[in-house]
């Protein structure tokens, strides 16, 4: 498979979005709550750097809660607002991640930032990442304000799971979430294909938010001003995402290092910003013992070079993680989490299912380190996902440039209703 590269112009081929007025050039915000992990961030900067991509006046700004926004590189005409953080306590309770305040207070200050930030940056298009209502609600005063005082066009974007369908119409219901999409919403799009899993199983949707429903695709991921480093020895890549549920997988593949000496390719570890201290500082002496067959490195805001340079991949199966196995088209084992959701899971198995990927389930295939030894060794000469032969898989991004296209065309619109 060719690699793509974010300079090589790959929306070129995609007519350029029709301008929603003829004073400026239009603008899209994109709300991303991000209380842990990477996931939220890393796809709405994905489709910011495809629409400004498919027009060179187009300018996009993300609101993000991520506490490691800064340290990643967004494409031209992309910006972000970074909100106060919040962090998750064990309880599954929230608290202020810096601020000292109560969640309230911190919800409140969100909100009031989000609501400051859309008035003035006055977007043509909100893409609202998941969360219907945002964080605790944060968000709901703001659609309420836009829906009955602009013409902004709002957008649901979903990836391809969410939950099992129980778990879901239960959250959905304490939240309000179902009422906010048929009240707010012109579009929801889901970041996948209705052929492998519909991420709204177990909700009552009346048909009226399914015609607004969108298939996109997954979302093909490209490398950033990669060269391929032809001297390089075979590697694996190791990547839990964002860390902060990883250790049982990092700790799985140093154990399967440690028992074989002879083990190969050589393993690549990217833990993630948000596996750290104690855990973090006794991985790193195991790997040190190891003399070089295993490498590791805290983080990387260019995950997409490292996944295409790799001979496959082992990951917890994360949405954004997944797009990059499909893009590049890499052998990949999976070992999803289970808690406190069973999205990975459901991904992973559905996934295997369809001969993208190898799932290694420990309540199916056992937790014995020789399981994960004979996958490593097997990994290599694993099918790729290409094998699974699905048409229009990766077609994520185009789809949506066509659909922004349209909902900034007053007339398309008009003519649709």
């Amino acid at each position: 498979m060719l690699l793509q590269t974010r300079k090589s112009n790959d929306m070129g081929h995609v007519e350029a979005l029709k301008k929603p007025s003829e004073q400026r050039p239009p603008r899209v915000l994109l709300y991303s709550h991000d209380t842990f992990g990477l996931g939220h961030l890393r796809r709405s900067r994905t489709i910011a750097g495809a629409l400004t991509a498919a027009d060179s006046g187009l300018s996009a700004l993300i609101l993000t809660g991520s506490p490691v926004a800064g340290r990643f590189t967004f494409p031209d005409r992309v910006d972000h607002i970074r909100l106060p953080g919040v962090t998750k306590l064990e309880d599954g309770s929230y608290a202020s991640e810096a601020l000292g305040l109560h969640i309230d207070e911190t919800t409140s200050l969100r909100a009031g930032l989000i609501r400051t930030a859309v008035e003035k940056f006055e977007p043509d298009l909100v893409i609202v990442d998941k969360e219907p209502t945002g964080f605790r609600g944060e968000l709901e005063e703001t659609l309420k304000w836009l829906r009955t005082q602009t013409g902004t066009k709002v957008v649901l974007g979903l990836r391809d799971v969410l939950d099992e369908g129980e778990a879901l119409a239960e959250e959905w219901a304490r939240k309000g979430a179902l009422n906010a999409m048929l009240k707010y919403y012109d579009d929801i799009w889901v970041y996948g294909l209705k052929s492998i899993y519909n991420p709204l199983h177990g909700l009552d949707v009346p048909k009226s938010a399914k015609s607004r429903m969108h298939w996109t695709g997954y979302l093909r991921r490209e490398t950033w001003d990669y060269t391929p480093d032809t001297t390089e020895e075979p590697y694996i890549l190791v990547t839990p995402g964002g860390g902060g549920d990883g250790a049982k997988l990092v700790d799985q593949v140093l154990r399967a290092y440690e028992a074989e000496p002879t083990l190969s390719p050589k393993a690549q570890i990217i833990y993630g910003p948000f596996l750290s201290g104690d855990t973090r500082v006794q991985f790193e002496e195991r790997v040190a013992k190891l003399d070089g067959r295993v490498v590791s490195l805290g983080f990387n805001s260019k995950m997409e070079n490292l996944i295409a340079g790799a001979a496959g991949v082992i990951a917890m199966g994360g949405y954004n993680t997944f797009c990059e196995i499909l893009s590049f088209d890499k052998p990949a084992i999976i070992m999803p989490r289970k808690r406190p959701r069973l999205e990975q899971y459901i991904r992973a198995a559905r996934a295997e299912q369809l001969n993208l990927v190898r799932m290694l389930d420990p309540d199916r295939d056992g937790l014995g380190t020789s399981v994960m030894v004979d996958a490593i060794r097997a990994l290599p000469d694993q099918s790729p996902p290409s094998i699974g032969q699905f048409p229009d898989l990766l077609d994520g991004l185009p789809s949506i440039v066509e659909r922004v296209k349209f909902l900034l065309d007053p007339k398309a619109v008009k003519a649709a209703e």
